[in-house]
């Protein structure tokens, strides 16, 4: 019986390793399919739009299964919404507008160690050696991959675009981080659903989508001298990239730990940088390469120190979309 129990647990995590897997794949493609689109003449902030309101669409029906949320959750739903769809998609899609697609992702990875930087100086709790130490790789990873030493490569805007995104990230850590000691905890899913909608909403306001080419949706994309549908595109950002991406990712973490899933949601950076280099053509110098490598060994030593209260974790964990975890042992 206790083999049998063994056996069922292992191939859980198994299966949950793999769908983390799935997850950091789905996520990292969506940065070479959208910078195709955006060089063939849409506006950064539209085409978030598209994929924020077309995920919506799709996860409509999960929206009305989980109203209840709309009670119990209001601010976390406005929070995801505001910070976790609409704020990190739309500077990150306009930083990939200015640079390249694995330099913004990797500028992102500096959440975690911003985190800690709230912790520490304004909620002023302690931090450990190892958490310092995170954040410390995090920023030199960095500084190698904006190559420092030649004057920032690369165009200023476009690095302070993504670290816009990386704040969007910190301030709905924190805000999920707001009364974390209730009892219930909200079904992810819902969660997502809800955030998107929300996101749909503010983005609609902010990109005005009526003033949008849409005929450049019936034409092909350049992709490093390749064309490519762009209706194709734009259907793999909002299947591939979003709701395959943010369903596996909910999935993952409830059959393994939020740490083991942060490991495997690094690989996101990873196949961000690889899918642009092969499919864009954006080569990294070798520095950049060794300090991205250092930036995700800091950005996870990072996360997994973040202090937590009591033994709650956050909602939300993980890579540059704001991927949401269940909590574990809510108190």
């Amino acid at each position: 019986m206790h083999t049998s129990e063994s056996s069922r647990a292992s191939e859980g995590k198994g299966v949950g390793l793999g769908l983390a897997l799935v997850s950091a794949l789905a996520f990292g493609g969506s940065g070479v399919a959208a910078k195709p689109l955006i060089e063939a003449g849409l506006d950064p902030l539209h085409v978030v739009w598209l994929r924020v309101a077309g995920a919506a669409l799709v996860m409509l029906p999960l929206a009305v299964r989980h109203r209840a949320l709309l009670r119990s959750r209001p601010a976390l739903l406005a929070g995801f919404g505001l910070l976790g769809v609409a704020g990190v998609q739309a500077f990150y899609f306009a930083s990939i507008s200015r640079i390249p697609v694995g330099v913004a992702l990797l500028v992102e990875y500096l959440a975690p160690a911003l985190v800690l930087g709230w912790v520490r100086f304004v909620q002023r709790r302690p931090v450990t050696r190892a958490a310092a130490l995170g954040v410390v790789l995090a920023v030199g990873g960095l500084a190698c991959v904006v190559e420092v030493w030649s004057g920032l490569s690369f165009d200023a805007l476009g690095l302070l675009l993504a670290l816009g995104a990386a704040c969007c990230q910190v301030g709905y850590f924190v805000l999920s981080d707001q009364g974390s000691d209730s009892g219930e905890v909200p079904d992810p899913l819902g969660v997502i659903a809800y955030g998107l909608l929300v996101g749909t909403a503010v983005l609609t306001v902010v990109a005005r989508p009526w003033t949008m080419d849409f005929s450049v949706l019936a034409q092909r994309a350049d992709m490093n001298g390749t064309p490519v549908a762009a209706g194709l595109l734009l259907g793999w950002i909002v299947l591939i990239a979003t709701v395959l991406a943010y369903v596996t990712g909910v999935v993952s973490v409830r059959r393994l730990s939020p740490a083991v899933a942060g490991v495997v949601a690094c690989l996101e950076a990873v196949v961000a940088t690889v899918l642009a280099w092969v499919l864009l053509g954006e080569h990294l110098s070798a520095p950049q390469i060794v300090g991205g490598a250092v930036v995700l060994l800091g950005a996870f030593i990072a996360q997994s120190s973040t202090p937590a209260k009591g033994s709650v974790e956050p909602v939300a964990t993980g890579g540059a979309e704001s991927r949401l975890s269940a909590r574990e042992n809510a108190a």
